[in-house]
């Protein structure tokens, strides 16, 4: 594994990193064993960038994570978020549930203390904001994120799919470590500002499903998707839209397989390439895809092969917007 260094903090981060969302919440049915057998093979791989939220499966994905964090805690650096609650405080954020976004200052002390008790470690390395809360001035949600910095609780600050405006606004009241967004082959908005912005404000740009949530993988059986599969309700998985997209990444595969590489480790290359603050997260909760996707590091692109793919997404441009409109009203487009 090679390492960047997170910000400008001294930490070294393995240029890859692993989301876990998926090992509990979201796509499909859990499977504990396979999950933590996982966690420890990342350790195996130098995999020490581990990302979680507090409500994915309400809390049970940062429990999960706790029984191979604890014993390796020097080995790991661990990063969460809070922002997302459910009426009623139960259900399924992710199909069905009714969320909404509470960043005030008084549930960032509740959220930060349930976070610490599931992890059951003393200080989170990494705490985000997981969305901006339209209802309080991001100073104030910084101001008291900034709080716990100084309490000892959180090590550094990070947001999540903020506004190039707001991430200014937060940055003047604490130093921001790490924005936190989502930056595919098929999503790219934040090439327009955010990215640029995180270069110039000298943090650490951490893209989340950079395989387009399996799509760009060319391995999804998009018929196979249960229910409760948070992607069998996005556009990008239906009607047109899919058909389109299942062409491309056909294509992409291609591309891959005359590179000697799969098209997920190819994927994360490209994202890797874009910017020298980026380390992305892409999720798995399997061995066999944690293992694919550390080898993207170890991908080299030349000129040509950004050309290609370039001339790929204009040759299939239909692929849909990233979010139903569920889920596209927490996202801050102020």
């Amino acid at each position: 594994m090679k390492y960047k260094e997170l910000a400008k903090t001294g930490e070294k981060l393995s240029a890859v990193g692993l989301g876990c969302m998926g090992m509990s919440a979201a796509y499909g049915t859990p499977d504990d064993t396979e999950s933590l057998s996982t966690l420890q093979y990342a350790l195996d791989f130098g995999i020490n960038f581990w990302d979680t939220a507090d409500i994915y499966a309400n809390g049970v994905n940062e429990e999960l994570i706790s029984k191979v964090l604890v014993p390796n805690r020097d080995k790991i650096f661990i990063a969460t978020k809070f922002g997302f609650r459910l009426r009623g405080g139960d259900g399924n954020a992710f199909v069905g549930g009714e969320a909404y976004i509470d960043a005030s200052p008084k549930w960032i002390k509740q959220a930060v203390e349930n976070s610490l008790k599931r992890l059951k470690i003393e200080t989170i390395d990494l705490y985000y904001a997981h969305r901006v809360d339209p209802n309080i001035p991001i100073e104030e949600t910084v101001g008291a994120m900034a709080e716990l910095v100084k309490e000892g609780k959180i090590r550094y600050l990070g947001l999540s799919e903020c506004t190039a405006e707001d991430l200014r606004k937060a940055y003047a009241i604490h130093p921001i470590t790490a924005l936190q967004s989502e930056y595919s082959l098929l999503s790219r908005d934040v090439e327009k500002e955010i990215l640029p912005l995180t270069k110039e404000l000298g943090m650490t740009f951490v893209p989340f499903a950079p395989l387009s949530r399996g799509l760009i993988a060319n391995k999804l059986d998009v018929n196979s998707l249960a229910s409760t599969d948070f992607r069998a309700n996005l556009p990008r998985y239906q009607g047109e839209y899919l058909d389109n997209n299942q062409k491309l990444s056909a294509a992409f595969a291609e591309l891959a397989e005359s590179k000697s590489c799969s098209p997920a480790q190819l994927a994360i290359a490209w994202v890797m390439a874009q910017s020298d603050n980026i380390i992305p997260i892409p999720g798995t909760k399997r061995r066999k895809y944690l293992e694919e996707n550390a080898g993207a590091v170890d991908v080299e692109l030349k000129k040509e092969d950004f050309e290609t793919i370039e001339g790929l997404l204009k040759k299939y441009p239909n692929i849909g917007p990233r979010y139903s409109a569920r889920e596209n009203k927490f996202v801050d487009k102020k």
